[in-house]
């Protein structure tokens, strides 16, 4: 009993970081960036949930809005911030990625307040039942959407002439150019596919914990940098694999290994435990 509600436990947190890893992933993909700032996407998308469910009391219209508005603001993010420095060094785009993410912290401080939101009511406070399994509302749904929109990512990467364009241009941008796809417009799609799915992991979160505050962000920030190394850079398989692994074992090692380590510093630990086995991660390439 206790192995499977653990194991169900690591599955839901798992799905919540696969959500944040794969928009980082998709840009690494494209554009060798580490987009740091993508943290502050997924909180933004926390705070739209709160924020419009609290004011206008619909749930269901803060969840509509919240990754379009976040997709937007992360094309807004490569157009001001990344595209005019995408001939400079990679460490460039991160540190102003890095600087970014905190500017962003200190804006949602000032405008919400430093102490955090929750619900008034917080919505799917019911509990599930699947056999020996109990969960609630929000967690069902959190593994359920996970894999409905992350399913819904590999059919139109795999299956759609918009995907296949997508992956010429992580492959190779300049033969993808050459026949005729348009790589800005891909770069665009990119960040709004990416910043859109940050953005339902933090509606989630939200509704997971009942609580956003201005550094919601900052263990994600580097759980996911974990996750993507992990599962191979630019791979979304493996970052998928990663992340659902990381879940897992965070969920175990909690209960097993608590006394010895903190439950974040487990995404190091693990790093760096495969990393000696296969530097170049799950997926990756030798």
């Amino acid at each position: 009993m206790l192995f499977i509600d653990l194991l169900v436990q690591g599955l839901i947190q798992g799905s919540s970081y696969a959500l944040i890893a794969v928009g980082l992933t998709l840009v690494y993909g494209l554009l060798r960036i580490l987009h740091v700032a993508h943290a502050g996407l997924f909180t933004l998308g926390a705070y739209i949930a709160v924020v419009v469910t609290n004011t206008l009391g619909s749930f269901w219209l803060a969840a509509v809005i919240a990754p379009p508005i976040v997709g937007l603001a992360g094309m807004l993010v490569y157009r001001l911030l990344y595209e005019p420095i995408l001939d400079q060094p990679p460490f460039v785009p991160l540190i102003a990625s890095i600087g970014l993410f905190i500017c962003m912290e200190e804006g949602f401080r000032l405008i919400f307040g430093p102490y955090g939101n929750s619900f008034d009511e917080a919505p799917f406070s019911a509990s599930l039942s699947f056999g020996p399994v109990y969960m609630q509302g929000v967690e069902a749904a959190t593994v359920v959407i996970a894999f409905v929109l992350l399913g819904a990512l590999a059919v139109l990467a795999a299956r759609t002439r918009l995907g296949t364009a997508w992956r010429a241009s992580v492959t190779d941008p300049q033969m993808a150019q050459s026949f005729g796809i348009d790589i800005v417009k891909v770069r665009y799609l990119n960040f709004f596919i990416g910043s859109a799915l940050a953005a339902v992991a933090g509606v989630l979160v939200a509704l997971l914990n009942n609580f956003v505050e201005p550094t919601l962000g900052s263990v994600p920030s580097y759980k996911m940098l974990a996750i993507i190394v992990l599962g191979g850079l630019g791979n979304v398989k493996g970052t998928l694999v990663a992340a659902l692994a990381l879940g897992v074992l965070e969920s175990f090692g909690t209960i097993y290994a608590g006394h010895l380590i903190d439950r974040d510093a487990i995404a190091f630990l693990f790093l760096i435990i495969v990393l000696m086995v296969r530097p170049q991660g799950f997926f990756g390439k030798a």
